[in-house]
């Protein structure tokens, strides 16, 4: 191996510690971190900017998450700044979720630098599409994200919009990027499928209402 392909391999291997205006990211650890992203990410509950995590969730889910921290000053760690997950679905597709940053963190590129390691971990683990929900669309344009239906991303739908309070008023929007999922691994077996049409624009017909259709039958309604 050159020189050159040791440099380069280096630079990768420690690319979630790169600085980025002031920040660092690297892998969340259940010690220290767990605490700092619970009290983060449920700060922006109450308004449905994030879905609420209880601690054990994190606790247990804390290898899909990255933190931001400012850059080790002699024997003083780094301070918490913000975090991020990448939940996988499989090689079809993952989620960005619950990227945040404290307000004194403004400036510092950690928003960036989190979704950049997360991106990165994605391409590490071979997945094709990256997806996410989001109210601020236009940060995550300069990232190669575009819209999406999110009739289009069910593996979202049936893991999270079912069940979230703001269901039935979301003001997110999806967004994907890479090309679109065409399979999904959550699905009927899970929730029923009549269920997945209240999220869907316009109505598009559930394969039982085809095969009445066909012999000019009424389908039978979802009993509730």
């Amino acid at each position: 191996m050159t020189s050159s392909s040791l440099m380069a391999a280096s630079e990768s291997t420690a690319s979630t510690r790169a600085r980025a205006g002031g920040a660092m990211v690297r892998k969340a650890k259940v010690v220290p971190d767990a605490a700092n992203i619970f009290e983060l990410v449920n700060s922006l509950s109450g308004d449905g900017t994030l879905l609420r995590r209880n601690y054990a969730e994190i606790s247990e889910n804390i290898r899909d998450f990255v933190v931001a921290e400012s850059p080790v000053v002699g024997n003083t760690g780094g301070i918490f700044l913000g975090c991020g997950a990448l939940h996988l679905y499989g090689p079809h597709l993952a989620e960005v979720r619950s990227i945040v940053v404290k307000p004194e963190a403004k400036g510092q590129g950690a928003g960036g630098r989190i979704l950049l390691a997360l991106l990165e971990e994605a391409e590490e683990h071979g997945v094709a599409s990256v997806c996410m929900f989001t109210r601020i669309p236009d940060f995550f344009f300069h990232f190669g994200f575009r819209l999406a239906d999110r009739t289009t991303l069910p593996d979202k739908i049936y893991k999270d919009c079912q069940a979230c309070p703001r269901l039935y008023a979301c003001d997110e929007v999806a967004m994907v990027r890479g090309p679109l999922p065409r399979i999904a691994v959550l699905g009927p077996t899970r929730i029923a499928q009549p269920e997945l049409v209240k999220l869907q624009v316009g109505h598009i017909a559930h394969p039982v209402e085809n095969a009445f259709a066909k012999d000019g039958t009424t389908a039978p309604k979802a009993e509730r």
